[in-house]
């Protein structure tokens, strides 16, 4: 069947939780992040886990819908 609505939704998380981790990796390693070095560093230490997390939920949401 292929994906559906709701792993559309978990993958674009995923995609935009993924882009917030690399964007903070390089807001921290020019060494001036625009929101400060504890606000990016806590967006980093969050979005590692909730990417993975998103991912695994709509590998599962689609596994299920096969």
């Amino acid at each position: 069947m292929g994906m559906t609505p709701k792993s559309g939704v978990f993958l674009a998380g995923c995609c935009v939780s993924a882009i917030a981790g690399v964007g903070s990796v390089f807001e921290l390693s020019y060494g001036h992040p625009t929101y400060g070095t504890t606000a990016t560093a806590i967006i980093l230490a969050l979005s590692v886990p909730i990417t993975v997390l998103l991912f695994w939920a709509a590998v599962q949401d689609t596994k299920a819908n096969q």
